[in-house]
């Protein structure tokens, strides 16, 4: 695999060229993603007087096996700017790994494991009330399929809530191949609104938009809800 350098509308100088090959790294990069098919360094410049902070910008472009992975950073020279986009690109592959590792090395664990194995975790009576530590073995377990649960469930294993910005849907669809998942929730930028995107047959994408309506007076309708199908 060869680093490919090349300059927007500018000249790169071999000095350069000398510095992103000892900047990035090909052994330390295939050691994190043994995958990699080629790996592009685009440089460019922006002409604005007002800008000259963040007049150079650097794009490192990761081709593999796997999803695209990109990283870009602006600076004063293009050597700052290659500095900070190869730190990015650094904790992005780090991370991928680090998913690919821990989905290898995970077993499945039972319901009955949840407690020992995820902090916090909550057990719901039938009436959706959380069950205490000194009423929960007073509480039927019933088997339903691989799982075991208390009264008649659910069984709630986490639940998280993330900060988001806003986001175009081409961003959208660009961090959902970051991160390698079917699917990405955001919030649209134009519209506000909470959207999914998702992967569909062969290389298609689909994608929900949220929106509320004041109108509605059945929440639990089947109409207000969407699925990923299709």
């Amino acid at each position: 695999m060869d680093i490919v350098v090349k300059g927007r509308k500018i000249e790169v100088p071999e000095r350069f060229r000398k510095h992103v090959a000892e900047k990035l790294k090909l052994e330390k990069i295939q050691k994190l993603d043994g995958k990699v098919i080629s790996l592009d360094v685009e440089v460019s410049k922006e002409p604005n007087p007002r800008q000259a902070d963040r007049s150079a910008r650097v794009e490192i472009t990761l081709h593999s096996r796997g999803p695209v992975i990109r990283a870009e950073a602006a600076a004063g020279d293009p050597y700052a700017a290659l500095d900070l986009a190869a730190e990015k690109l650094d904790a992005r592959l780090r991370k991928q790994h680090d998913k690919r590792y821990s989905r290898r090395g995970a077993r499945r664990i039972s319901a009955a494991e949840v407690p020992a194995h995820v902090p916090d975790a909550a057990t719901l009576n039938g009436t959706g009330a959380q069950l205490s530590e000194g009423n929960s073995e007073a509480v039927p377990t019933k088997k339903i399929g691989s799982l075991e649960v208390q009264g008649e469930g659910p069984l709630i294993v986490r639940e998280k809530t993330h900060v988001a910005a806003p986001m175009t849907l081409d961003q959208a669809l660009y961090e959902m191949e970051l991160v390698g998942h079917d699917f990405y929730l955001f919030v649209d930028s134009e519209t506000k609104e909470p959207s999914v995107v998702y992967r569909r047959h062969a290389y298609d994408y689909g994608v929900i938009h949220l929106s509320t309506d004041t109108m509605v007076t059945q929440p639990h309708a089947p109409e207000a809800g969407g699925t990923l199908g299709g």
